[in-house]
């Protein structure tokens, strides 16, 4: 190690000390059982923040003064979610190093200090009980300074492979919570916890108490908080065809963003209608009019399919990290909860014969519905937040 980096680890290890002893003086000080505050940190997309969203209204349900922040990256979706849902939130500069070489990679490992001084100053200023990160790479910096501040850390992974960050915060956090069984193969030097992924509570109230007012079969097409192109486009050309075999669906489509006005064009060219939005606030509401869901498998999004015991037709986004939305969707297909179609084999020919199928049998629907639902784990917060209270005791 070079003397200039020599220098700068003891500098942040001091200020580390430094930290640890104030954040223990202080919470000592407030030690009030019916207050807790807990910083979730993560994001970069909604699979990692709608978990955690869920994971605070549970402790917000126990306890009378409870005081969550969230840190993120600067995603202005993430910003929007959390103003709307009234939870404060601090950002970080901090950008993930994956897939990144040359003089990019380089920036992105040289900015690493500041944002690990970014989280000192957070930390600092909250003194949290906890700290939680939720995957992505904006927790990273924020579960290491917890770390040496002394301050009790936990980390939860969503989907069956884990990701960069989780993995090596894995081998530092005091405890680790996994979606699926089979993460645990992926987490070296760690004894993580099988909790299952939160799902809000408000969704899946949502879905039970919602009435059906339109008559037929419904198809809510989902791509994620941030869309999918590739699905858009075929769901159209499958709903032309699905129009010419006097079959049309009633049709609630997440177009994302980007893709909303291309969407929009694409249905009016061909002739075909549905609700299109580019993101859907009442997914309680949209899940309880559906009966059948086509999207991606973001680990959110199989979650929510499980607990909610819905049946899918599932492609996966093809670039995700280490395939981990192909493995999601496996899992759910190798229990005869969804059908898979991988993007190189997607066309409106292929998903408007799987759609007409299952309009066709609404047992084989029914029943796919009932295997989803037996690998769902509901109760997934509450698991989540009975571990993080033995953290702070």
């Amino acid at each position: 190690m070079t003397s200039l980096g020599q220098f700068l680890a003891f500098r942040v290890c001091r200020f580390a000390y430094t930290l640890r002893y104030c954040a223990r003086k202080a919470a000592i000080l407030n030690a009030n059982k019916n207050e807790i505050r807990v910083i979730i940190a993560g994001g970069g997309t909604g699979g990692h923040l709608f978990p955690g969203i869920a994971i605070a209204k549970e402790l917000e349900k126990r306890y009378s003064a409870a005081d969550i922040r969230f840190v993120i990256g600067r995603r202005k979706m993430e910003s929007e979610i959390l103003s709307r849902l009234g939870y404060p939130q601090e950002a970080i500069q901090v950008k993930g190093i994956k897939g990144r070489g040359g003089r990019e990679g380089f920036m992105v490992l040289f900015s690493l200090p500041y944002s690990l001084f970014q989280s000192f100053s957070i930390l600092r200023g909250f003194s949290p009980h906890l700290v939680l990160g939720m995957g992505g790479y904006s927790s990273g910096p924020v579960c290491v300074a917890a770390k040496l501040m002394g301050i009790p850390t936990a980390i939860h992974e969503q989907n069956s492979f884990p990701g960069l960050t989780n993995r090596l915060l894995a081998r530092v956090v005091d405890r680790v919570f996994i979606s699926w069984a089979i993460s645990e193969e992926h987490l070296s030097g760690s004894t993580p916890r099988l909790t299952g992924n939160p799902v809000r509570e408000e969704l899946i109230a949502g879905a039970d108490v919602y009435e059906r007012t339109k008559p037929g079969f419904t198809v809510l097409v989902v791509g994620g908080s941030l869309g999918a192109r590739a699905v858009n486009k075929a769901f159209a050309a499958a709903l032309e065809i699905l129009k010419t075999e006097g079959k049309m669906p009633n049709v609630i489509h997440q177009s994302g963003e980007t893709d909303y006005d291309r969407v929009v064009r694409d249905y009016e060219e061909r002739g075909i209608k549905g609700d299109i939005v580019p993101f859907i606030q009442d997914m309680g509401a949209a899940y309880g009019r559906a009966d059948l869901v086509v999207g991606r498998a973001g680990a959110t999004t199989v979650s929510e399919l499980a607990v909610l015991g819905k049946p899918s037709i599932l492609v996966p986004y093809p670039f995700a990290a280490n395939r981990h939305q192909e493995i999601n969707a496996r899992m759910l297909v190798q229990e005869g909860g969804a059908r898979m179609i991988l993007e190189k084999d997607l066309s409106g020919e292929v998903l408007s014969g799987l759609l007409m199928k299952y309009m066709d049998d609404k047992t084989a629907l029914e029943e796919m519905g009932k295997c989803a639902a037996r690998v769902g784990r509901p109760d997934a917060a509450k698991v989540i937040v009975d571990h993080l209270e033995e953290m702070r005791s």
